[in-house]
């Protein structure tokens, strides 16, 4: 497991470092000169570490939801909590609100999460017991209603706020810059560090909550907790670089696949391997089609999609 755990650690290291230099131009970083350096610490910097944000908070999301679940399905994606938290975000930046300075978007994204969480929870809720296949069901079904909300909202706005919308939805990180990462930083850790305390608790509600009430687990307090921060983590994501789909879905099942199911290694290798994943997903979109570049939510889509697909025609994805 220590060498699974190492090699993918070094591959997202890899893919990270590799991002730095590679883009619609290649840069030497032996002979880069003042532009180029410019370009490095400015530009491709401050994006790579907005990836970085957006790749860990969604990775460990999607390692959360599906233990808590127990459906491979699951991820903030899928279960609408990105589109809500979308819906609130958009509307923040297409009205202009700043009551709260940089910690304006986020909260409002954290405000649509954490509502789309409780709305679908509550749907997926049938005589006191949690059915994976109805919030799954309602998740998709309030994700649907609010993206049609948010395209209303988009179709009465100003020609900018339409454009600025647009591209922050579908994972834009043109726009990345410096005074995005400190604020972002401070709340993907505040989720990691929720998630993290709480790992023994996920272990347990994975075997079912009378299991993890046996071993001294209160299953609505940790559900309560771990919910807390899978909203927490995917309104800071959805605040800095908009949806950004598949990446809960996609990477969890890999780094179960290489370590295992216990949740104290599988959050944060999964955090690590989500963050590889969206650097490079916004590596090719700047790359492929340069000087255009492709929103990372259109390759993670394109990566992903065909997966969830897979994933749709086991038999036991629903327990049937």
């Amino acid at each position: 497991m220590k060498k699974n755990i190492l090699v993918l650690t070094l591959i997202s290291l890899s893919v990270t470092l590799a991002a730095l230099f590679v883009g619609a131009s290649f840069i030497n970083p032996l002979r880069a000169d003042s532009l180029s350096r410019e370009i490095l610490f400015s530009i491709r910097l401050p994006r790579i570490a907005v990836s970085v944000l957006i790749g860990s908070s969604l990775g460990a999301s999607g390692a959360v939801l599906q233990g808590l679940l127990r459906n491979p399905l699951a991820d903030p994606y899928i279960l609408g909590i990105s589109s809500g938290a979308a819906l609130f975000a958009s509307a923040g930046l297409m009205l202009g609100t700043a009551f709260l300075g940089p910690f304006t978007i986020p909260l409002m994204a954290f405000a649509g999460a954490s509502l789309t969480a409780a709305v679908v929870g509550g749907m997926g809720w049938k005589k006191g017991v949690l059915w994976p296949d109805r919030l799954l069901l309602a998740g998709i079904g309030v994700g649907f209603l609010f993206t049609a909300v948010l395209m209303l909202i988009m179709t009465l706005s100003t020609n900018y706020g339409l454009r600025r919308t647009l591209l922050w939805i579908f994972g834009d990180l043109s726009m990345s810059d410096w005074s995005l990462v400190p604020t972002g930083a401070v709340l993907v850790a505040a989720g990691l560090i929720i998630t993290l305390a709480r790992a023994k608790g996920l272990n347990a509600l994975s075997l079912g909550d009378d299991m993890a009430h046996s071993l001294g687990f209160s299953p609505s307090r940790e559900r309560f907790l771990l919910f807390t921060s899978v909203s927490l983590m995917t309104a800071t994501s959805v605040s800095l670089g908009g949806v950004v789909g598949f990446v809960g879905l996609l990477i969890p099942h890999i780094v179960r696949f290489a370590v295992g199911s216990d949740a104290r290694v599988l959050v944060p290798l999964s955090a690590i391997a989500g963050a590889g994943l969206v650097v490079f997903a916004d590596m090719m979109g700047r790359t492929v089609m340069a000087p255009m570049e492709v929103p990372s939510g259109i390759i993670t889509a394109i990566i992903g999609a065909p997966y969830f697909l897979y994933l749709l025609r086991k038999k036991d994805v629903f327990g049937v």
